[in-house]
């Protein structure tokens, strides 16, 4: 069972996307905070096959999250969601894969197996596309 860490501070879309990960097969840890996420990556034994964070939260962005964690953890995937227009923007500089909020459920499963199961673990800026 692959594992994938959501953090979103929205507790609706939390619960949301939790749902909807559990209902698909994947562990899911979740957390309302970059701070907390942190917390339980440290406490977490098992490997963290996916990373889906907010882009932008209070305590930490989702860039500087995946940054973090990526550091004991260099195999972990990442994919960054926002709701705000510039999002995918933001975090095109990092190169990395994102969806847009509002999503369907169809497509937020589509894009995590896309992510997990390609064989590019980050998404180059040269080909980074914002429609999605």
């Amino acid at each position: 069972m692959e594992t994938i860490l959501v953090v979103e501070d929205d507790s609706v879309i939390l619960k949301m996307v939790k749902l909807i990960l559990e209902e698909a097969g994947f562990g899911v840890l979740s957390a309302g905070s970059a701070d907390q996420a942190l917390l339980i990556a440290e406490g977490f034994p098992r490997p963290i096959h996916l990373l889906l964070s907010d882009v932008m939260m209070p305590d930490l962005s989702g860039p500087a999250l995946a940054s973090s964690l990526k550091h004991n953890r260099p195999e972990m995937r990442v994919m960054l969601m926002s709701g705000f227009a510039d999002g995918a923007m933001l975090f095109s500089i990092t190169g990395g894969h994102f969806i847009a909020k509002p999503f369907l459920a169809t497509a937020l499963l589509a894009r995590v197996n896309d992510v997990l199961h390609s064989d590019v673990h980050e998404q180059g800026t040269d080909h980074f596309d914002t429609r999605e």
